[in-house]
């Protein structure tokens, strides 16, 4: 895995989906509660023997080195359900993927902090584990003393023309779902929390629910003060009076999901890097007589370009390379392939691992499972994270040319437009019909110079336009 906290272990391979396991910390609150056990000896002498419970906090863990809060998909395990040790507990998304949380205790699941569609911050406590069952009570306890704010972060639900109340979906008695925090303002109000219609994600009972059924004005956190017009600039000083634009009417506010929160921060990232671009033609007849000879076996018109730019990198190592401190750069020994792939709600890039090495059957194959991983969210970190050059084909769309933004950590990205006919002439003035496509590549220029570009993509031309060595 990436990168992880102290409480995590290795991910567990046995379960279909992506797992992780989790080791809570024991709690450093004092516990009041101590269980006495006393020994008798013949000689009537008493030694007594004091035991303290153990309640652990369970932790949002760091599925990447990226992540710096998760959202919780599901609880696995219902509160007061007993674990064993290995055991999957609760459903985590990061920003690229779901993964499976497993229990690195033997234990109860006391008490749950942070509920299905909540998100936390990584280290947050998001569920209490008891050791044994007597102390469940205590960790509920526990549980309802906690500072809401100091953890929870609920995620807004999407904006609707007209809510259902969730009472409405169902008849007859269910289990009531409050956030602790709303939970602690029901008793401090006096209100009959299962008379309450939640608002927010999965009909859970928020504060604002609470506030609202006992008449009180929700809590809202006032803005801070302007600053002087001494202590600024003139020109920052105008730019802060300024008003953004009103909505329009009937528009609506949709927050990111985590996939796209980490696609805004890496394009961000990108834009402090100095870019430039070089396009260059090439002809694909021979390449889409191969593609025709090879579909019937799997073998896809991705994982062929895949194939040709790995082998063009192995002859160019400095595009391959890679800055990220901006005072030095790396030559990188592996040629990692990043391939984009649209996902709903998103964008993810699979690696395709060694692609100048791998057999071009067994890469397709493999280019395969990556997109079925990625599209069902069970990325492994490392099948996303580790490329050293990316590659985007948007020729199946019809788009005969596009620029694409450098990921950040990498030395190059290539576009791939749509090869369709075009009409060329040879040395000697005679006009002919062939199938061309405009590749473009956008590249570091503190470690990319043009020439170095203008090279690689001869030598990728000369591949695709003689594409018998990727079958080797």
């Amino acid at each position: 895995m990436a990168a992880s906290s102290s409480f995590l272990s290795t991910a567990s391979l046995s379960n279909p989906k992506s797992t992780i396991s989790f080791a809570s910390s024991v709690s450093p609150a004092p516990i009041p509660s101590l269980r006495r056990v006393v020994f008798r000896s013949p000689s009537s002498h008493r030694r007594v023997t004091t035991v303290r419970s153990k309640i652990r906090e369970i932790f949002m863990p760091a599925l990447s080195s990226t992540m710096t809060e998760g959202k919780i998909v599901s609880w696995i395990k219902t509160e007061g359900e007993k674990l064993a040790k290995g055991e999957s507990v609760v459903v985590v998304e990061s920003d690229k993927a779901d993964m499976d949380v497993e229990t690195f205790y033997d234990g109860y699941l006391a008490a749950i902090v942070v509920g299905e569609g909540e998100t936390a911050p990584v280290g947050a406590a998001i569920g209490l584990l008891a050791e044994t069952e007597a102390e469940i009570e205590e960790a509920k306890n526990k549980a309802a003393s906690k500072p809401s704010s100091s953890a929870v972060v609920p995620s807004p639900p999407p904006a609707t023309s007209s809510p259902a109340p969730a009472a409405a979906a169902s008849d007859g008695p269910r289990k009531t779902v409050a956030t602790p925090h709303a939970k602690k303002l029901a008793k401090q109000h006096k209100v009959d929390i299962g008379s309450v219609a939640g608002t927010g994600p999965f009909g859970r009972i928020t504060a604002s629910d609470v506030e609202a059924a006992a008449g009180v004005a929700p809590t809202v956190t006032p803005p801070p003060p302007p600053p002087s017009p001494a202590a600024a600039p003139a020109p920052t000083a105008k730019a802060t009076t300024t008003s953004s634009p009103p909505l329009l009417p009937d528009a609506s506010i949709v927050p990111f999901t985590a996939v796209q929160s980490a696609v805004s921060k890496n394009m961000i990232e990108s834009l402090s890097v100095p870019t430039f671009r070089v396009g260059y033609p090439v002809n694909t007849d021979a390449l889409d007589a191969l593609y025709e000879k090879v579909k019937p076996k799997g073998v896809t018109m991705t994982a062929l370009l895949a194939k040709a730019a790995g082998m063009a990198l192995a002859q160019h190592p400095v595009v391959n390379a890679s800055c990220k401190d901006g005072k030095s750069f790396s030559y990188n020994s592996n040629i990692n392939v990043a391939v984009a792939v649209a996902i709903n709600g998103g964008l993810i890039t699979p690696v395709l691992q060694d692609a100048d090495k791998l057999d071009l059957y067994l890469l397709s194959q493999k280019w395969k499972e990556l997109v079925g991983k990625a599209r069902s969210k069970q990325l492994q970190p490392h099948e996303y994270n580790s490329g050293t050059f990316t590659l985007s084909n948007l020729g199946m769309f019809g788009v005969d040319r596009f620029d694409a933004i450098l990921p950040p950590g990498q030395g190059a990205i290539m576009a791939v437009g749509a090869s369709k006919p075009t009409v060329v002439a040879d040395k000697d003035g005679f006009f002919s019909v062939k199938n061309k496509m405009l590749v473009n590549v956008t590249a570091d220029h503190r470690i990319v110079y043009g020439a170095d570009l203008a090279a690689f993509l001869q030598t990728f031309a000369k591949i695709v336009e003689n594409p018998d060595s990727l079958t080797l």
